[in-house]
């Protein structure tokens, strides 16, 4: 790192670098005190605040990533914003607006001269300040060309090891990078599988761009500056020796001789980033073989009739009790499911296997080899320590586990509703906890561009979520269905008989060849991983309908089950949209920003304040389906069949008009977290039902609304925070349960005195919080613990007895029955199949479970009429006195669970530490590691805002 840029490290750490690091900038730096970010117009008055944990600076040198193994230091700015997002969790309750400022930073434009850090000229058209506060590079260019060469520049200086990662995971190349344990195999291969693409395929990609008009020229010339930017840095840092300590850790670098370092970042390395981005957060859909599975097996449980009235019920497509970001009768048709579409091809019982991704394994990638691990608190030399920053892999695996699975939440007041007259906001993206973030703060002003915020690192040319000079923006994961499942005939090219294994297949009545995407990884041991060498291939094969996913046969014929993705091979398209909010003559109103969000393809749901307006936009490059197709099950691979207007040679398609999108202004308030949009938004997958994670949210600012009480930021907040910290199942189905178990008295003592923890507990809010900063016992400890055992266990004897074995897990399959904070509550015989609920410290939890099917189950059983519920009850068989039993009997089995099987342990909790084992702990994504924080079910990066005035 920079000393210039960051200041001194502690002398002790100095002390270990011997020639391994550290320079000086040459004609790049001056004094703090020389010059200070000329602020542009800024209409928020102090009122816009933000965070983003841990900190800004998110690269190290090898003496950085020593020091902290050795001696617990870190390099300034890498987790010094932790503490404020973590503290707001135990001090909400009295939270004032004058007291934002101890939990959020300051989003204002500018750095005051006395607030300086220090500034940096890497051209003579452009001027990094970063702030004394947290370190964020404000960048200010004269042209520009030199703002986005500056925000190039800013990027690697904070996030280049990290830009690297993604970039070799974008091209299916992680573990010759970075080492092959077993979890950056698992990532590579679910990336690959999601967006393979060749050289060509990237570039192709980048000359679209430039032949799409002067919006897309401009945003080649953008991420060429932007790209000019990072290489100089590279340059740079290699001249100086200071480069990221983990290209040494890895192989890439020698510390003695300075050989080797960061190689040069290319534009279609950017395009490679974008995919993952895109996988990651804004795809939906896809999931229609497992639906089907699901709808056979309840088929063949009840009946066809029966079953599929039971599977549109599990389904919830289109609840009628599900909570809406919408709530005002907006009407929005999409993804409608026609009875008895002839365009449907259900696979054969039985007969689907997946498409296999790895080819010719040697080594550890055929043995499944492990390096092994280094202890908790382990302490030896330097390197040593080192070793276990990366054991297990550089990223999680669980990244990537379930891209549908979707994240971020917004809290919006309209003026109307305000203390002052102006919209609140609460909002932003929950993209999960990583030492360095993958999302980093800037603040970009030049010709054309003024904005303040964050985005991912490596596609940072734009701010992606933030302010301008008097609106700000933010978004949430909104995963409708923009990707479908064809079911392709498979061919010979000598018209022999097709099997499942054949790699041709028909497209308009010609037999072709699928196209195979290949990439050779091998690896070798590291000083920072040991993973035997080994190596494999990775193959995706591609047709004209998308990339195979998986093979089977439809009324015994053999297809191959194709992934088609509207987006794919259009990953930089969206950054168009990103772009026009960016720029202040663009948008100048909130219809101005609904238009600029109808240009960003990925689904996100958007939101938007200023001073005066309040606005929703739904994004996403839904194609138009042919009228005998079902989006929900595959689809027959034949013209009649195919998007409207599809094109196969560019993957374009006729899409939804913006106004047919969900939008709206000015409603009296919006919430979202990942839940369903509107009437008749058919969501792409299940859980949609009356019991969501939203219904934390909504209920909670429908109160500040309906109480007359003028909202402010700070209350806005407070109910952000509550919402953030509570059980879902406690709040929102424990009244239920409890009502069954209460028809009669509880005659057992020990029973009855659980019962009673769990009353209490959820009278008292259902939180899972400790009583006071840095404790670490939660307040009624034994009531969560209960509820903790008890969820997988009642949810399996619910429905497992009526359903069978074979129904229950296919439901599985598509929708786990747990998301608790500490993950591993699984059930009898690991019954929860989808690994999310295995993935412990993520923050974000209770988006996925089978909360509304218990919750319509028991209201059905106690006899009430249930909208969009079952045709037949399933707890007890219907009985409430059977049902009743059930919940005691499991309740007694959970109640005697110990701490230390309910909370078993892992690598950095001892077993039966309840508060540890929901803690958040930011993965090392490199060589820092940072601090543990308590849970909170809350976005990543945060902005609080209001606007008092708008530009004239």
């Amino acid at each position: 790192m920079m000393a210039s840029i960051r200041g001194p490290r502690p002398r002790a750490v100095v002390a270990l670098s011997v020639a391994l690091t550290t320079g000086a900038v040459l004609g790049l730096a001056e004094s703090p005190a020389s010059a200070s970010s000329a602020a542009p117009p800024d209409y928020c008055a102090g009122q816009c605040r933000d965070v983003l944990p841990p900190g800004e600076n998110g690269n190290a040198t090898l003496v950085d990533i020593i020091g902290n193994r050795l001696l617990g230091t870190r390099p300034p700015h890498t987790d010094d914003q932790l503490g404020r997002y973590d503290q707001l969790l135990y001090h909400y309750g009295g939270l004032t607006d004058d007291q934002l400022a101890r939990f959020f930073g300051d989003a204002s434009f500018g750095v005051p001269a006395e607030a300086v850090e220090s500034v940096t000229r890497p051209r003579p058209d452009v001027t990094i300040v970063r702030d004394r506060s947290f370190g964020v590079p404000h960048i200010t260019g004269t042209t520009r060309y030199g703002t986005e060469f500056g925000a190039g520049y800013a990027a690697a200086n904070d996030r280049l090891w990290l830009m690297d990662v993604f970039r070799h995971v974008g091209r299916g190349e992680l573990s010759a990078f970075a080492g092959g344990a077993p979890a950056n195999r698992e990532l590579e291969q679910a990336f690959w599988r999601q967006a393979p693409y060749t050289e060509a395929d990237l570039r192709a990609q980048v000359d679209r761009l430039a032949r799409s008009g002067p919006r897309g020229q401009q945003l080649l010339a953008d991420v060429t500056a932007y790209v000019d930017g990072i290489n100089a840095y590279i340059d740079r840092s290699h001249s100086d020796r200071d480069f990221p300590g983990e290209y040494v850790l890895t192989g890439h670098a020698d510390a003695i001789t300075n050989a080797g370092g960061p190689e040069h970042f290319t534009v279609t390395d950017t395009i490679a980033i974008a995919s993952v981005v895109g996988a990651l957060f804004g795809t939906g859909g896809g999931g229609e073989v497992q639906s089907a599975l699901a709808k056979l097996a309840l088929d063949a449980r009840y009946g066809p009739e029966e079953g599929d009235r039971l599977w549109q019920a599990f389904r919830e497509r289109n609840d009628p009790e599900a909570v809406l970001t919408l709530h005002d009768g907006q009407r929005f048709p999409y993804g409608d499911a026609p009875a008895g579409a002839p365009g449907v091809a259900m696979p054969d019982p039985g007969s689907v296997t997946p498409q296999p991704i790895v080819y010719d394994p040697t080594g550890s990638a055929a043995s499944g080899a492990r390096a092994p691990a280094v202890p908790k608190g382990a302490r030896g030399s330097g390197l040593d320590a080192a070793r276990g920053i990366f054991n297990g892999g550089v990223l999680p695996a669980h990244l990537l586990d379930n891209p549908k699975h979707g994240m971020s939440n917004a809290l919006v007041v309209s003026a109307a509703h305000s203390d002052t007259g102006h919209p609140v906001a609460v909002f932003g993206p929950q993209t999960g906890y990583f030492a360095p973030q993958l999302l980093m703060l800037e603040e970009l002003q030049g010709p054309g561009i003024s904005a303040r915020g964050v985005a991912f690192a490596g596609t940072s040319m734009y701010v992606q979520l933030g302010r301008g000079q008097d609106y700000a923006w933010s978004a949430t994961t909104a995963a409708q269905d923009i990707t479908d499942t064809f079911a392709v005939p498979l061919c010979e090219p000598g018209g022999a008989p097709a099997t499942r294994d054949s790699e041709h297949y028909l497209f308009h009545g010609e037999c072709l060849p699928m196209e195979h995407l290949e990439r050779d990884d091998a690896w070798q041991p590291t000083v920072a991983d040991q993973t035997p060498p080994g190596s494999y291939k990775l193959i995706v094969e591609r047709t004209r309908y998308g990339l195979v996913a998986s093979r089977g046969t439809v009324a015994g014929k053999p297809v191959a089950f194709t992934s088609l993705r509207s987006t794919y091979q259009h990953e930089a398209d969206s950054a168009i949209g990103f772009q026009e909010l960016n720029d202040p003559s663009f948008v100048r109103s909130a219809r101005d920003f609904q238009r600029a969000a109808a240009d960003i393809g990925y689904t996100f749901n958007w939101f938007y304040v200023d001073s005066r307006d309040t606005a929703y936009f739904n994004s996403g490059a839904n194609p138009v389906r042919a009228p005998g197709a079902d989006p929900n099950l595959p689809t027959r691979a034949e013209p009649a069949y195919e998007w409207r207007g599809w094109d196969p040679a560019t993957n374009t398609a006729t899409g939804t008009p913006a106004s047919a999108h969900p939008n709206s202004m000015n409603q009296d308030y919006y919430v979202s977290w990942n839940n369903k949009q509107a009437l008749d938004y058919a969501s792409a997958g299940y859980g949609n039902g009356p019991v969501h994670r939203v219904n934390l949210l909504d209920d909670r600012v429908r109160a500040l609304v309906a109480s007359g009480r003028p909202v402010t930021r700070a209350a806005l907040t407070r109910a952000m925070e509550d919402a953030a910290n509570v059980d879902l199942r406690g709040e929102d189905v424990l009244p239920e349960l409890l009502r069954v178990i209460g028809s009669a008295p509880v005659t057992d003592p020990k029973l009855a005195a659980v019962v009673r923890e769990l009353t209490g507990w959820q009278r008292s809010g259902a939180h899972r919080r400790a009583a006071a900063a840095g404790g670490h016992s939660y307040l009624d400890a034994d009531a969560i613990r209960t509820m903790d055992a008890w969820w997988p266990l009642l949810v399996a004897a619910e429905f497992r007895p009526g359903m069978g074995d074979d129904a229950f897990a296919a439901m599985l399959s598509v929708l786990q029955i747990n998301e608790s904070p500490s993950g591993g509550q699984t059930g009898p015989a690991g019954d929860s199949v989808n690994v999310n609920e295995t993935q412990p410290h993520k923050g974000s939890s209770f988006q996925f479970g089978w909360w509304s099917y218990v919750d319509k189950d028991l209201r059905a059983v106690l006899g009430e009429r249930v909208p969009g519920g079952f045709d037949r009850p399933f707890c007890g068989g219907g009985d409430l006195a059977a049902c009743r039993q059930m919940l005691l009997d499991t309740l007694r089995q959970a109640a005697a669970e110990p701490a230390n099987q309910v909370y078993p342990g892992d690598a950095d909790c001892a077993a039966g530490d309840q508060w540890c084992a929901d803690a958040i702990i930011q993965r090392p994504l490199g060589g820092i590691t940072d601090g543990t924080i308590g849970w909170q079910n809350r976005p990543t990066y945060q902005q609080v805002v209001q606007f008092p005035a708008h530009r004239p």
